[in-house]
């Protein structure tokens, strides 16, 4: 059952262990194994004495590449999530399990009794955040090929959504099976579903996006909305101010929570949670410096060419990552799908990095260090600690998503140094007061809705 919902201004906290992007540092010495399990294990663990709602595992159904070279910041052999998940079940006992699964790839029938499966044995701690790929070089990898028309994204997701929550509606509480029959623009089902109803009803549901689909489909079904922080003030080529990034997130989260009238939802039922980097020092200059040097660890020479030739579609191997810009205009790759960057944004987005690079005489690789977004939450845990309270205090989040830039040791810091501030302060629980996922989360438990099949 659901504990009472926190107090206004408490805040949630979860992390999220990243495997298709530019935030992991591979060249630490601090850095080990990304796909060994006891990996994960170690993350979960310090999620769980920190006492998070959850633990987000990303998930990528393709390495990112370009011209048949692979990124080198990207995860290459992470096992399944899901499997990994059902791991952790074992060794864990009240974090919260999140797997990212793509509902573009997946089919709600399969995924539902995935997620069902896990819920019941983490009693009640699973989590689904779902991914809406469209591209085709995903696309690839399955049989139908291709990409999915972007404008279809979202409503092939709200409506996987809605088959997987009849599915997990079709056992009563009683544990009586009742077949189900759905027809849709998308999905055409019928049959009974092979596991009774789990034991938060449904698992949490995340959405990921923050374009107005995105927010749109949040409102309308998800539990918890994982966007990012700072991004309406940070252009490319610039950074936002703490206070910019505050503005702009008290603006989104009124946004989206506003949306949620007009589907009889009530604002405590989403959580709003961006996903955030924090760097600690003793003072806050070694927090600038440090920040800095994880900067320059993340945008490796190879990271640097990859990145402009994703923008610029063309092979420039040729050039030196310490040399100067390219005088060529970009042509914007169709692989990527339909629903890729217009040409317009994107020769517009490299006159901003060359603009960048002439005023500061930068190298390629200078300006994409420079260019790359600022990490979110820089200084000593005292100011951490502050900034992160005055954010949800100020309507802007309800609570963070941290994602480390070490594998497996990125959370250990925060959890000894900046939570037992939050504590302190009490803006952050000292210990769980519930068992379920929901409960942490203080979402109300979904009521079995009784309808008919068909």
């Amino acid at each position: 059952m659901t504990a009472g919902r926190p107090s206004r201004g408490q805040i949630h906290l979860a992390a999220h262990v990243p495997g298709a992007d530019g935030t992991t540092v591979w060249a630490d010495p601090r850095s080990r194994s990304q796909i060994a399990f006891s990996s994960f294990e170690h993350l979960a663990r310090t999620a769980e004495r920190g006492c998070f709602d959850f633990l987000l595992l990303a998930e990528g159904l393709r390495l990112r590449e370009h011209k048949g070279r692979i990124h080198d910041s990207d995860v290459v052999g992470r096992p399944e999530s899901l499997t990994v998940l059902n791991a952790l079940a074992a060794v864990t006992g009240r974090i919260g399990l999140a797997a990212t699964v793509d509902a573009t790839f997946s089919e709600p029938y399969e995924l539902a009794r995935r997620l069902a499966t896990l819920d019941h044995l983490s009693a009640g701690r699973a989590a689904w955040n779902v991914g809406t790929s469209s591209d085709a070089l995903t696309g690839e990898n399955f049989r139908r090929g291709g990409y999915l028309d972007r404008a279809d994204r979202y409503p092939r997701a709200a409506e996987f959504i809605d088959v997987a929550r009849e599915l997990w509606d079709s056992w009563t509480p009683d544990g009586v099976p009742r077949p189900i029959a759905h027809r849709g623009q998308h999905f055409d089902i019928a049959g009974e579903f092979t596991v009774p109803r789990s034991p938060q009803g449904y698992p949490v549901v995340i959405q990921a996006g923050v374009s107005g689909e995105g927010r749109e489909c949040a409102a309308r079904t998800a539990d918890v909305l994982f966007s990012r922080w700072g991004d309406g003030s940070c252009p490319p080529g610039g950074h936002s101010t703490p206070q910019g990034a505050l503005e702009d997130g008290r603006a989104f989260y009124a946004d989206v929570k506003g949306r949620l009238a007009k589907y009889g939802r009530d604002p405590d039922d989403l959580r709003i949670m961006p996903g955030v980097s924090v760097v600690l020092g003793d003072t806050a200059a070694e927090a600038q410096e440090r920040a800095a040097e994880i900067r320059r660890q993340q945008v490796s020479p190879q990271n640097a060419l990859l990145a402009l030739e994703q923008l610029w579609g063309a092979d420039l191997s040729s050039y030196d990552p310490d040399g100067p810009f390219p005088d060529v205009d970009p042509v914007p790759d169709p692989a990527l799908g339909q629903g890729g960057t217009r040409r317009a944004d994107t020769v517009a987005r490299a006159e901003k990095w060359r603009a960048l690079s002439r005023e500061k005489g930068l190298s390629i690789r200078q300006t994409m260090i420079e260019a790359s977004p600022r990490q979110s939450f820089v200084g000593t845990p005292e100011a951490v600690a502050a900034d992160l309270e005055t954010v949800v205090r100020q309507d802007a989040a309800d609570g963070f998503v941290l994602v480390p830039h070490l594998t497996p040791g990125g959370l250990d810091e925060f959890v000894d140094r900046v939570v037992p501030l939050l504590q302190e302060r009490r803006a952050f629980r000292t210990e769980y007061r519930g068992t379920t996922l929901r409960s942490h989360l203080g979402l109300p438990d979904p009521a079995w809705t009784g309808r008919p099949a068909g």
